[in-house]
């Protein structure tokens, strides 16, 4: 049973939470793809405007998506606690309590996404020459929710066991067929934006069922008898209980950034489109950010199970460390080689130039950026749920509030957006410190992590 799963309660903390983490790196990059492969091939092969349409519904799509990843991080949280404290039929009947949720909110979701398009993309003020696509795009994306969540469902509970791997198996591939689908219905069919979320879609569902039959097929704690698949009402509350503060603080995050899309659309369609190309270049850069916390959250759920709090804490202060390092390499990567990264996916001169300082401004916030996934990561894992919601908010109302007081500064701008990401990070930076020096002194009494 153990080839399967990975326990992260006893070992050297960096190591196993590197270990853990690479996979899930290599798996969120390919993710990641879905995306830039949509991105570079539309702006290539169909212009900037075809560009800004992806981008201007990004957003409002990442919204409804969060909501999902919320949900079955909840139920992630439940099972690596269930695993840290050795009781296998716990374990198999979080699996199974897990089904029951993602499936049932994936329909309520995306079919909620799929009405709200238009309405949302017109109060955000998307430009009227890129209305249409960004709604086919945005509408396409949302049906896709159902079928995103059945990897979900998979990938976060082998991530809970500790198998950071299968999921990553099942990217790669999907990847690879995204890209040929996205030449397919774009390059030979002339299908536009319109073909590229339905090549992502059918992707991501291949994803998804290769995942759950691989899990189901190989993975020992997914054998699963009739006693564990009755509904366990604790079980789904507690999922429920840190899923959706998980899901509101992504969607609020969401919500930040679709207000701060509405005030890029303003600025016209090449702005638009060099907020779309920093916006492709800072997912997948930061994407070892997003590994370490998920990282955090397996490990901080599997120790808290095992009752190890002072080793949860010293893993929690060396990855800080770890975070600091890889944000200082990462500043000096797009402050010298920003611009050609942005002129990956668009060959407007304005947008490359635009983009170019854009992402020189919003990597001198690299370090909070850090400090944020590392003490949401590990936050998360002790199922600490009123902090995410608070994330959410802090992230929501900086996003709305700096880029319109920045604005009131002569020849501020549009730089005002690439500036109000980066302050926005370094705010909410403030208030996860704070949150963790509060959980500290509650569970460890004042003390320095000894108890």
């Amino acid at each position: 049973m153990k080839e399967k799963t990975m326990n992260m309660t006893t070992g050297n903390p960096v190591r196993l939470l590197l270990t853990f983490a690479l996979p899930m790196l290599v798996g969120n990059i390919f993710q990641q793809f879905y995306n830039l492969v949509d991105s570079i091939i539309v702006g290539k092969f169909v212009g900037a405007n075809a560009l800004a349409a992806v981008g201007a519904s990004g957003s409002v799509t990442f919204m409804f998506f969060a909501l999902i990843w919320g949900i079955s991080g909840g139920a992630g949280v439940i099972t690596a606690q269930c695993f840290g404290g050795g009781n296998e039929d716990r374990v198999k009947r979080s699996i199974a309590n897990a089904a029951y949720l993602m499936v049932s909110s994936a329909v309520l979701i995306s079919g909620i996404a799929f009405f709200l398009a238009e309405p949302v993309l017109v109060l955000m003020k998307t430009p009227a020459e890129v209305l249409y696509d960004a709604k086919a795009y945005m509408q396409i994306q949302c049906v896709g929710v159902i079928l995103v969540a059945g990897y979900n469902f998979a990938a976060s509970m082998v991530t809970a066991l500790g198998d950071s791997r299968t999921p990553l198996y099942f990217l790669i591939f999907s990847c690879v067929l995204n890209i040929g689908l996205d030449l397919l219905f774009v390059c030979v069919f002339d299908m536009g934006v319109l073909g590229a979320a339905v090549a992502t879609a059918m992707a991501e569902f291949i994803a998804g069922i290769g995942c759950i039959y691989y899990a189901f097929r190989y993975n020992p704690y997914f054998k699963l008898a009739k006693q564990h698949l009755q509904p366990d009402k604790a079980m789904l509350w507690g999922a429920i209980r840190i899923g959706i503060p998980l899901a509101l603080q992504n969607s609020l995050i969401a919500v930040s950034c679709a207000a701060l899309q509405s005030v890029v659309n303003s600025f016209g369609a090449i702005a638009v489109a060099a907020f779309t190309a920093t916006g492709r270049v800072e997912q997948l850069l930061h994407q070892p950010y997003a590994s370490i916390s998920a990282a955090m959250s397996t490990y901080s759920g599997q120790n808290l199970g095992a009752g190890k709090k002072d080793r949860l804490l010293d893993g929690y202060r060396k990855m800080l460390v770890v975070m600091t390092g890889f944000s200082v390499v990462m500043w000096l990567v797009m402050q010298v080689g920003g611009g050609w990264i942005v002129s990956v996916f668009v060959d407007d001169p304005e947008v490359i130039e635009l983009g170019k300082t854009a992402m020189r401004i919003t990597s001198w916030f690299y370090i909070p950026l850090g400090f944020i996934n590392v003490v949401r990561g590990m936050l998360n894992g002790v199922g600490d749920a009123a902090f995410a919601l608070i994330n959410g908010i802090v992230e929501v109302f900086g996003r709305i509030l700096i880029p319109l007081g920045l604005l009131l500064i002569p020849g501020m701008g549009v730089w005002s957006v690439w500036w109000a990401t980066g302050l926005t990070w370094l705010v909410s930076a403030f208030f996860c410190m704070l949150r963790y020096f509060s959980w500290k002194k509650k569970v460890f009494g004042g003390k320095d992590g000894k108890s």
